[in-house]
């Protein structure tokens, strides 16, 4: 399916149907559309008006009606994308139209996806709004290589952060954060943060060994995905040489030690299954 990145002009309307029109923000998940919830599928079924994130796979966007308005919003960092008080508007006149409408996002749609401004700029101009969780790729990603976010032994909490700040705001205190991750035995899930690795690996190691074990997984539960799994101190360095961009969440902590565990797993079991039949014969 060929999509557009982005739109800045409004698509065409139908006739004002009154008031009667509804919003849900529903979140996507990471890509793979077997990892919709079955209430995001309903949503994205019964839809009039779907408003698209650029990180929606086109196999989700398949599930909706034959006769809904589709418009692609893209919103991608570091690109050209569809300003957000354009997207809002968008929104607030397909209701006021009468339309069902679903804006779709990537992940979840309160995790690192603008929901909360949403919500807010919706309830401020008196329409309800409904949203539907979505897994986010950072809970994806590491679970696709077959490692936990949370372990009793290696990580009492995980943090989501962003590594990528609005104009103006001064970020993220890598710091401060690669202490607490130290002493709080914290798992850190770093979205947005390819094109700023080196400042984030020369940061964090100011409070975290260089021997942290790091995974980067780009295009989380998609066919396309890929991943490096390396150290704090090889962050950077790992992103450039195995071409490694966005979208990519980067996963730190000792967590990720379960990737390799995973991994011998898989070969064990591999080897059992290509055994068994020379056993069989020999009994």
């Amino acid at each position: 399916m060929s999509r557009p990145t982005h739109t800045n002009t409004l698509p065409p309307s139908k006739p004002h149907l009154g008031t009667g029109g509804s919003c849900t923000l529903v979140g996507a998940g990471p890509g793979d559309p077997e990892l919709l919830t079955i209430k995001a599928l309903k949503a994205i079924q019964a839809a009039t008006v779907l408003l698209v994130d650029d990180l929606v796979s086109d196999a989700i966007v398949a599930h909706a009606s034959p006769t809904a308005r589709i418009v692609y919003v893209g919103k991608r960092g570091g690109c050209k994308s569809t300003p957000q008080a354009f997207i809002e508007k968008l929104m607030l006149m397909a209701v006021n139209e009468g339309e069902n409408v679903v804006r779709l996002k990537g992940g979840d749609p309160f995790i690192f996806g603008r929901g909360g401004e949403e919500v807010e700029h919706l309830r401020a101009a008196g329409v309800p709004v409904t949203v539907i969780n979505g897994i986010t790729a950072g809970l994806a990603g590491l679970t696709s290589l077959g490692a936990p976010l949370t372990h009793r032994e290696h990580a009492h909490g995980v943090v989501f952060v962003t590594g990528h700040a609005k104009p103006g705001d001064a970020g993220t205190d890598w710091r401060q954060l690669a202490a607490t991750a130290r002493d709080a035995k914290l798992t850190l899930v770093i979205y947005m943060g390819v094109s700023g690795a080196a400042t984030i690996e020369q940061e964090l190691l100011t409070g975290l060994p260089a021997s942290t074990p790091v995974a980067i997984i780009q295009h989380a539960s998609l066919p396309q995905q890929r991943h490096a799994v390396t150290t704090l101190g090889a962050l950077h360095t790992t992103i450039t040489r195995d071409g490694l961009a966005s979208p990519s969440v980067i996963v730190v902590g000792d967590v990720v030690r379960g990737v390799a565990l995973a991994s011998q797993d898989a070969m064990h079991s591999t080897s059992e299954k290509s055994e068994a039949p020379r056993a069989r014969r020999a009994v």
